[in-house]
């Protein structure tokens, strides 16, 4: 299956519930959207408000209870369930989580498990796959000493670039970072935010960025949706969300934001390359 020069991540009038009768728990409530490869949404929203939900039903590690998710007209939870278009649909669109350690097998090396992918999802192997995680290890300034190294023997900043690298390294379309930069100090945020939105920008991947945090979200971001309790409060462009937010809960949120340290603020402002530890 060849990749048109845009593909398109469509999610319509999806819901997911928790749970049955008294101990339902609805975490995601009739939300409709559309990411495509030129893309840069960013989703916000305190613990609980659903964003994780969504960003997982977006990858198929978890059904929508009601409504569909397509990826350019085929539903993804139908992908899943067939070897060859669920290796289709990972080669399209990744994800990296939040929880950096138990996404790797402590078994085996971080080389190894940037090599995976690429041997599963692309047949790349040898000289060629070593080509490759050299490339995007030097995109993330991860020293290549580092590589062979296994997960337990680099810090959890250390860590969650290598999972960003692992979902780099076979050049999705689509890319889905949840609370990518959180285990990171703040000068190393805006290195690896800048090193995200360059990436995305200079090979039209869409970006799917979620966050509690409102600077990192809105410097990555040229849509911002702000939720709430499962629904969609704010959906509108970043600039004019951050100008005049519609919403109390968002108000809240710019509040919150304005009273940060200058230090946080900062990130939202354009960051010189850093050196990475």
């Amino acid at each position: 299956m060849s990749v048109p020069a845009v593909v398109t991540l469509e999610v319509s009038g999806v819901s997911k519930t928790f749970g049955r009768g008294d101990t339902a728990h609805t975490a995601v409530q009739t939300l409709d959207l559309v990411v495509d490869s030129h893309s840069a949404i960013g989703i916000v929203g305190e613990s609980g408000s659903g964003k994780s939900t969504l960003s997982r039903m977006l990858v198929a590690l978890e059904h929508p209870s009601a409504g569909t998710i397509t990826l350019d007209g085929v539903d993804i939870v139908e992908m899943d369930k067939k070897a060859e278009s669920g290796r289709e649909l990972r080669r399209v669109v990744q994800y990296v989580a939040q929880d950096t350690f138990s996404s790797f097998d402590p078994r085996r090396s971080l080389r190894d498990a940037l090599a995976t992918p690429l041997r599963v999802l692309r047949g790349i192997t040898g000289a060629e796959a070593d080509e490759r995680i050299a490339e995007i290890a030097r995109l993330l300034r991860l020293k290549p000493e580092m590589i062979d190294k296994y997960p337990h023997q680099v810090s959890g900043g250390q860590r969650q670039r290598f999972a960003l690298a692992r979902a780099l390294v076979v050049r999705p379309r689509i890319l889905l970072c949840d609370e990518v930069v959180s285990a990171l100090d703040v000068s190393v945020q805006g290195a690896v935010l800048n090193t995200i939105k360059t990436y995305c920008d200079e090979h039209s991947v869409g970006l799917v960025f979620v966050s509690h945090g409102l600077p990192a979200t809105a410097f990555i971001a040229d849509e911002l949706i702000v939720m709430q309790n499962g629904h969609v409060v704010e959906h509108r462009p970043t600039q004019d969300v951050l100008a005049h937010p519609e919403h109390p809960y968002t108000a809240t949120l710019l509040d919150a934001y304005r009273r940060a340290p200058r230090h946080i603020v900062s990130l939202v402002e354009p960051l010189p390359e850093v050196e990475l530890a």
